[in-house]
């Protein structure tokens, strides 16, 4: 395992990028949120008291990716030229599937994760209401497998 690149003389900074050539950068993140069968069928169907989930989620990954630098300390400012997002809807989960691209000097991997997360938390606060049992927990909902599933770059 190689040197700690976030690490220097003992302190956590941001990594020096400045040598880097910009570079086309892609990324593709995934995630998915779990429901209640009830639920999914009542967000298909356009019927959340809060209004449509599927577009708060997207605005909510939207701007998450813009903002990951203001969420995750080591993470650069980088210029994203775009965002393609795309929900799959199943009787027990939707999952969600976001890319970001960029054109710069790292990567674009925290960005698409976050954006994953952020329109997954978007939803669960869209339907909470339908989700909770009669003692006001969540047994059926989770969010899970967060994770990249491919990152490139190319010059």
């Amino acid at each position: 395992m190689g040197e700690f690149t976030h690490i220097k003389d003992g302190h956590v900074h941001m990594v020096d990028v400045s040598e880097k050539s910009q570079v086309k950068r892609t990324a593709l993140a995934r995630g998915s949120i779990f429901l209640c069968k009830e639920t999914i069928e009542e967000i298909q169907k356009g019927d959340i008291e809060k209004g449509n989930v599927l577009a708060t989620a997207r605005i909510a990954a939207i701007m998450a990716v813009k903002k990951t630098p203001e969420l995750i300390p080591m993470c650069h400012q980088i210029p994203i030229t775009g965002i393609d997002m795309d929900f799959e809807i199943c009787t027990d989960r939707i999952t969600v599937d976001l890319s970001v691209k960029s054109r710069g000097q790292t990567g674009v991997e925290m960005e698409a994760i976050t954006g994953v997360s952020c329109a997954l938390l978007a939803i669960w606060d869209m339907v909470k209401a339908l989700e909770k049992d009669e003692t006001g927990n969540y047994p059926h909902t989770r969010i899970t497998d967060i994770e990249v599933i491919h990152k490139a770059k190319e010059s």
